[in-house]
């Protein structure tokens, strides 16, 4: 069985104070609910979790009622840090999951084909992570002042989700970092730690996370874009 995990416990502090952002009103519908309609129309995945902050539980299950999302779901609480709220989302994963792919709660663009090749990706070496090519030339610096070296563009990828992992590979990974007292931003960064093969999934259509206000035109736009392109979508929403 195929699963989503959904990490929506973070409020998004560089949205501004008492903001939250998983909330905002987004093309009609709060940004978290376009995430989530995302896994819940993808035909490749069959139940989905998400991980929350406590007290939250009323308001997301009132959401898959308003939005009529049809597919399984689990709530999680969220912890400390992004690594505590997957591992408890894991633990929430029904019995027979097999692959698990997990997403970030704002990111809500994401296209089924992106979150199928992940899913292939990592049932052929365990994990894979959606990547874009770094298309900007990127500087060094420790102190934030001076540039110390340029880096070669060439080799760069910057990461995104859905990141996806067969589960026995991604709870190892989290174990052997929780054990080390690691604070990882990036679930692929775990695997780095016992030697496992993470497979580059390269996004070809933007795939934003929603991080500043400056970012909630673009996704406006690109949901907006979508619909167009598939009725599906706007009927849906």
């Amino acid at each position: 069985m195929v699963s989503a995990l959904i990490v929506a416990a973070g409020r998004g502090t560089r949205m501004g104070p008492d903001v939250d952002k998983l909330f905002l009103p987004l093309a009609g519908r709060p940004l978290v609910a376009h995430t989530w309609e995302r896994f819940d129309r993808a035909g490749c995945v069959e139940e989905i979790v998400l991980v929350i902050r406590a007290g939250l539980e009323s308001a997301f299950k009132e959401m898959a009622v308003e939005f009529g999302f049809k597919k399984p779901f689990r709530l999680a609480i969220g912890g400390a840090e992004r690594q505590d709220s997957v591992w408890n989302g894991l633990a929430a994963l029904g019995a027979a999951t097999e692959i698990v792919a997990i997403q970030d709660g704002a990111r809500p663009c994401t296209g089924e084909a992106l979150i199928e090749a992940t899913i292939a990706a990592a049932r052929e070496v365990g994990a894979a992570v959606t990547a874009q090519r770094v298309v900007d030339t990127i500087k060094e610096s420790s102190d934030g002042a001076l540039v110390e070296r340029t880096l070669e563009r060439r080799r760069l990828w910057a990461v995104q989700t859905p990141q996806t992992f067969r589960v026995e590979v991604i709870r190892r990974a989290l174990t052997a970092a929780r054990a080390r007292n690691l604070i990882l931003t990036d679930d692929t960064a775990a695997c780095e730690l016992i030697g496992q093969a993470v497979r580059l999934v390269e996004a070809t259509q933007p795939n934003p996370n929603a991080t500043s206000p400056a970012d909630l035109a673009f996704l406006e736009f690109q949901l907006a874009r979508g619909a167009a392109e598939n009725p599906a979508l706007a009927n849906h929403r």
